[in-house]
């Protein structure tokens, strides 16, 4: 199972984690960790290389975890877009992701 958290601040979105593998098929032919793995970059991506924002982001072992030193309203933007397609993939596949949201300390 994927497990996705996605962290915010003052109600404000700041990162996510990803961790697990969905176990719907074999390495490298399964739907749905190329469709988690497919939006969890081009959310960095487009967080570090089109806004131009500073974020931590940690890879181990197919985990991915990313969180930005600042925002604004483009990556609130990006990050509620990604938040969208996770509940999607979930909905099309509950037995496979799981989603939390975890609100951090100011």
């Amino acid at each position: 199972m994927i497990r996705a958290v996605f962290y915010y601040r003052s109600g404000a979105a700041v990162g996510f984690e990803l961790r697990g593998h969905a176990g719907a098929g074999a390495a490298g032919e399964d739907i749905v960790c190329a469709g988690v793995s497919s939006a969890a970059y081009m959310t960095a991506n487009t967080l570090t290389d089109v806004c131009n924002v500073k974020a931590d982001i940690r890879e181990k072992d197919g985990n991915l975890a990313l969180t930005v030193k600042s925002s604004n309203d483009a990556v609130q933007a990006v990050l509620k877009g990604f938040f969208l397609q996770m509940q999607n993939l979930r909905d099309d596949y509950p037995d496979r992701i799981q989603i939390r949201v975890q609100n951090m300390e100011v």
